[in-house]
């Protein structure tokens, strides 16, 4: 038996991109942190146990242009996190002069990995190895020829001082719980391998960092295992580096006893390995760093992968070892890693990847996953928009300026047309249609597996938002939002909501949303599934009584409409399922109807 009137949903319609990504407070209503938890031995982000599977790029190594494009690369292979050094020589050439432009602009890097959605764990030194000129140590201290380099001599801590009070308010604005995306730092590197051992040393970088950047934001130390001894400072987050080869369980062990309570972190974990000049090119084998990896993972520990791309040493940037006599370093820094100095994929990446989404929650787990760009330039005619290798997993709903344009959908060669001015917003949202469970063992990975292409131009920078919708309709459920008349040409993803009483006894029934396209529905909060009416053969969703609240009470409906909606939006709740081609009758609402309390008489059994 149908109802005697079907609800019609004019009341409350909100853009889904308008609610998501526009100041809504309550999907984050727990202050912006990253700390350590020591009775259980991890880090809370934000209050919720995490771990970071971050990889190594610096900046000073990468031109400028190009930054975009690898970090997006390394988002798309399950990272979370960058971690990068901050060279001292290659920001302040001479005493007091400062350079912060141009490829040396490391906050506008900040910004960039902020856009590809990646967190960062910094390392400014002052001493930061690297491979890098002097180890990031600038050649004009040398002026001074009685200057004791990386200890409590006063003055190179005067030196120490005058650059950290420049750098480090700069980066203040950028820590994680001030709504940027540092969530650690590190002080020094790798001290317990440098010959001096000064503690007093360590304690005035502890105390300086902590001065100019807080006590909310995480320090820590990073030694091989051979350094925790003079490395560590009580008050700093212990971290230790090995590579595939070392012994992890042997490792950790020693790492725990300097840092008992705390989570199991691998600073450095090495995909490859530097060169020299005059010696082979050094190659890692992908099996080994991948199992390496996964059995990390596996024991729960917190890895950055150093390097996961390389760059090159350009200029005179080059570094130096002394192992029995002096070896300069390439000006590739290749590094063997999973991203190519030249930014290509590698197999290395695509092992590391697999390894990766089989124990983490990549980019997209369920639901939505939004990408947004700007136009660079204006189009004045219409222009094909791709993605290539069957990239889209699996719809893309592709809006500009919050009107849609058109879906591209898996496993077809459709192109969208589009036209533009400079600075339009370009907006793909990712729907997974959910991972395959036959028919294949490769790794089924969600969201935009390739960057599109807009005519002849390759898209990189995107800001990536993964959107948390049921944690949005259940806050909408719980707290109401006010009343807001339909506009009369609704574009683009769209939340609809009403409520309804219920008259009489409540049981079993089916939704029915006649005329609607694609899309979800919740009742009550509780997320019913998706509905394709558009499409079938399935018509309705099956509503379980336990959901609706009895005779006395509002129920309320949310439905998230991905395409178009009927003029005259209605739900209808029938007593059996409308599959393949059943007959049903379609109840038409009278345009004086304006009620969203209407009595409903639901049907069932």
């Amino acid at each position: 038996m149908a109802p005697e009137k079907p609800l019609c949903l004019p009341f409350l319609m909100l853009p889904l991109l308008t609610l998501l990504l526009t100041g809504f407070s309550p999907l984050q209503a727990d202050p912006r942190s990253f700390v350590v938890d020591r009775e259980r031995g991890l880090f809370l982000l934000d209050g919720t146990p995490f771990r970071y599977v971050s990889g190594s790029l610096h900046y000073f190594r990468v031109p400028r242009i190009l930054w975009a494009d690898r970090l997006f690369k390394m988002r798309l292979s399950g990272l979370n996190a960058v971690q990068f050094y901050v060279p001292w020589n290659f920001h302040e050439p001479e005493p007091g002069v400062y350079n912060f432009n141009g490829s040396r602009d490391l906050f506008t890097f900040l910004n960039e990995a902020a856009i590809a959605n990646l967190l960062v764990i910094l390392r400014p030194g002052p001493y930061i190895c690297a491979e890098w000129e002097m180890g990031g140590l600038p050649s004009w201290l040398l002026r001074n020829p009685k200057i004791n380099l990386r200890t409590s001599d006063p003055d190179f801590l005067a030196a120490v001082d005058s650059w950290f009070k420049v750098l480090l308010p700069k980066i203040y604005p950028f820590l994680y719980h001030n709504g940027g995306n540092i969530i650690s730092i590190q002080v020094e590197n790798e001290y317990g391998s440098y010959w001096a051992c000064d503690f007093n040393y360590m304690r005035h970088l502890a105390g300086l960092f902590r001065a100019l950047l807080g006590d909310k934001i995480l320090l820590f130390t990073t030694d091989g295992p051979d350094g925790l001894k003079c490395g560590t400072l009580k008050g700093l987050f212990a971290t230790i580096d090995f590579g595939p080869a070392d012994n992890m369980t042997k490792i950790f062990a020693l790492l725990q006893k300097y840092e008992p309570n705390g989570p199991l972190v691998n600073s450095e974990y090495y995909t490859g390995w530097l060169d020299y000049w005059g010696q082979n090119h050094s190659t890692q084998s992908i099996e080994p760093i991948a199992k390496g990896l996964e059995n990390m993972l596996k024991l729960g520990a917190s890895v950055n992968m150093y390097m996961f791309h390389g760059g090159t040493n350009f200029g005179y940037w080059n570094g130096a070892d002394e192992k029995g006599r002096f070896l300069p370093i390439t000006t590739s820094y290749d590094y063997d890693a999973p991203i190519s100095e030249a930014g290509d994929t590698t197999p290395k990446l695509f092992a590391l990847r697999n390894v990766i989404g089989k124990v983490e929650k990549f980019l997209l787990d369920h639901g939505y996953m939004l990408y947004r760009t700007y136009l660079s330039y204006s189009i004045f005619e219409p222009t094909p928009l791709w993605v290539p290798n069957n990239g889209v997993h699996d719809r893309a709903y592709v809006m500009l300026d919050g009107v849609i344009q058109g879906v591209l959908e898996r496993n077809t060669d459709n192109k969208l047309y589009l036209m533009g001015k400079v600075g339009t917003k370009l907006d793909i949202l990712l729907e997974n249609m959910g991972r395959l469970s036959f028919g294949s063992n490769h790794s089924d990975f969600k969201g935009l597996l390739e960057p599109p292409i807009l005519g002849q131009t390759i898209l990189t920078q995107w800001m990536i938002f993964p959107l948390k919708v049921d944690h949005f309709v259940k806050w909408w459920y719980t707290f109401k939002l006010p009343k807001r008349p339909q506009p009369k040409d609704p574009s683009g993803p769209t939340f609809y909501s009403t409520m309804f009483p219920i008259l009489g006894s409540a049981g079993d029934t089916f939704l029915y949303l006649p005329g609607w396209t694609k899309g979800q529905v919740w009742i009550n909060g509780f997320n019913l599934g998706r509905y394709w009416t558009k499409l079938g053969p399935q018509h309705t969703l099956y509503v379980p009584r336990p959901l609706l609240l009895p005779r006395g009470a509002v129920n309320t409906i949310t439905l998230l409409e991905l395409e178009n909606v009927p003029l005259q939006p209605q739900i209808q709740f029938l007593d059996r399922p409308i599959l393949n081609s059943t007959v049903h009758r379609t109840l038409s609402l009278s345009p004086d109807v304006q009620n969203d309390s209407e009595l409903m008489e639901l049907s069932g059994h």
